[in-house]
């Protein structure tokens, strides 16, 4: 049987005008900024307008450590979504918006797949409602400020070679890691040593998603630490008087995207930040928002539980008072077999040996979620070469930890595919069974919260930190920023530091190369092993198939 490719069944969605998406959920006319004739940005006064309303049920999508033979959490929150809707719940999704470098390098976009999309899919994953570009204009525009200020005097007395806020472009560029600014003259300021990161590890798109309101928003943005004077006190971004104008350039960008699904259902999507380098959800406002507007709100984080869920649950729910029903962890056969030792070229040939080698990995994953206090239900997304006996293997082990695997087919078709797995999650999260709570408290020390994460989550013997680094973090206890949540910048591929390290691996430290505050977003980045905060290219990026046909469609995207 040919299977039709992603972007071909995105271009045959029949969309209804996103006005009508609105008005299925109480949002008008008025209260929706069209983009378009299928998004649209919902206004701040609609969103003022129903924060007295009850709260839906919060559900997650989070996933096993990715593989090459792909696990689909996206595609398993939107068919999650249409399956609640399939079965009569009114149900809504939260996601993020994708970044530029990985649809041009190699991961892909994030609009889901089969039939199980968010559309427009080409817009999503390109320039979108530009919000993206918002948050690079103001992180650039803080950067230039910074330089500027520097050369007209300098009256703050910052120490040039301890300016800390690097530069952003949302595009995979390893050249742009380590830079040396300002060279050919006195005209063009001091030369310093600087750097660029990708606009989703930027501290402005953090907290973009953390923040509530645009108050709220210009105030996180003041926090932000840019710099520090020759006695080590800090230099914040309202010094600088960068936080009005910076505010001014997201004023636009604060307010969620409503698009829809293949099957007409309402989704939110809002904010991009990587959970491997930073927090990894979509925005507080569009959750909070779409909590009032729905019964059920499934949202994902991204990458594998140990970063995804783990920072979804002590960073996103501690600073924005949520509370999830359920979790919802997804794997593929495929990739059970991939951790059981299979190459990905093997893949196709049935091996349940290597399904039940590769579960550890899943009943790891498994332990963790439900050390929050949360049921966790497993979705193991369907691909057509699993077989009867490796799907028995999976749910088998997943019964053994407790828990209950769904076989989903809403990649292949849609709603009616995964409406066993929302029967399954409902009842779930209707029984009322969450008690959740995060796993380390405000007031622990912040080197013991590093510590935590790693061995109750990654299993490893615990975090290498040497005294440069402990002292940095005593430092920020001392000046008030003690109560922060951890977020681990971590590779996404392994519960180690090593990301050829797939199972579940024990007997590892974690080494933590260096410590970044986040004052504005809220929290400590823990930099572990070698994670780089810009990505680089592949040998063979994606951007090389990327073309317009010859009716001016885009191919190769997906």
């Amino acid at each position: 049987m040919a299977y039709k490719s992603d972007i071909e069944i995105a271009r045959e969605a029949k969309k209804r005008p996103i006005q009508e998406i609105g008005e299925n959920i109480g949002i008008g006319s008025d209260d929706l900024l069209p983009f378009g004739h299928d998004k649209g940005k919902v206004s701040q006064s609609f969103i003022n307008s129903v924060q007295d309303r009850p709260d839906g049920k919060l559900i997650l999508v989070t996933a096993i450590n990715p593989t090459p033979a792909g696990e689909g959490k996206t595609t398993t929150t939107v068919g999650l979504g249409d399956g609640l809707n399939h079965i009569g719940k009114k149900a809504m999704i939260c996601i993020r918006e994708a970044s530029l470098g990985p649809n041009f390098g190699m991961k892909g976009g994030a609009a889901g797949g089969g039939y199980a999309q968010v559309v427009p899919m080409e817009d999503m994953n390109l320039h979108f409602t530009g919000d993206f570009h918002a948050i690079t204009s103001a992180h650039s525009l803080l950067s230039a400020m910074i330089d500027n200020h520097i050369y007209w005097g300098n009256a703050l007395e910052i120490d040039t070679r301890r300016v800390t806020w690097r530069r952003v472009v949302d595009m995979n560029d390893r050249a742009l890691r380590q830079i040396t600014a300002s060279l050919g003259g006195v005209a063009n300021g001091f030369p310093r040593e600087a750097g660029f990161d990708i606009t989703v590890a930027s501290e402005v798109m953090a907290i973009l998603c953390l923040a509530r309101n645009l108050d709220d928003l210009q105030k996180r943005l003041g926090d932000m630490i840019v710099a520090y004077r020759r006695d080590r006190s800090p230099v914040y971004c309202r010094d600088i008087k960068a936080d009005g104008a910076m505010t001014v350039l997201l004023k636009d960008a604060m307010q969620p995207n409503l698009v829809q699904t293949l099957e007409n259902n309402p989704a939110f999507v809002h904010g991009g930040p990587f959970a491997n380098i930073a927090h990894g959800c979509n925005s507080v406002i569009a959750t909070t928002t779409a909590l009032k507007l729905a019964d059920f709100v499934v949202t994902e984080a991204g990458f594998g539980a140990d970063l995804c869920a783990e920072k979804f649950l002590n960073i996103k729910c501690r600073k924005a008072g949520l509370s999830p029903a359920a979790v919802v962890c997804v794997a593929t056969i495929r990739a059970m077999k991939m951790n059981g030792g299979v190459a990905k070229a093997d893949l196709g040939a049935e091996n349940v040996d290597a399904v039940k080698n590769g579960c550890p990995n899943l009943g790891r994953h498994i332990e963790n979620l439900k050390s929050f206090g949360v049921p966790v239900v497993v979705a193991i997304n369907h691909f057509v070469t699993d077989t009867d006996a490796e799907v028995q293997a999976v749910k088998d082990y997943v019964a053994e930890q407790g828990a209950e695997a769904i076989l989903s087919r809403h990649w292949e078709l849609g709603s009616e595919g995964s409406a066993d797995l929302a029967r399954k999650v409902a009842e779930v999260a209707e029984a009322g069974q969450a008690d959740f709570a995060p796993i380390y408290p405000d007031n622990m020390p912040l080197a013991e919260k590093i510590q935590t994460i790693c061995k109750q989550i990654y299993r490893a013997d615990g975090a290498v930190m040497d005294k440069k680094i402990l002292d940095q973090l005593k430092l920020w206890e001392d000046q008030g920023y003690g109560a922060l949540p951890v977020c681990m910048a971590k590779t996404q591929y392994s519960f180690s530091t090593d990301p050829t390290q797939r199972g579940a691996p024990t007997g590892f430290d974690v080494p933590v190369r260096e410590v970044r505050l986040s004052a504005g977003a809220g929290f400590v980045v823990a930099v572990c092993g070698e994670i780089m905060t810009m990505p680089g290219l592949p040998r063979v990026p994606s951007a090389e198939n990327i073309h317009l046909n010859t009716d001016g469609q885009i191919e190769g995207l997906f």
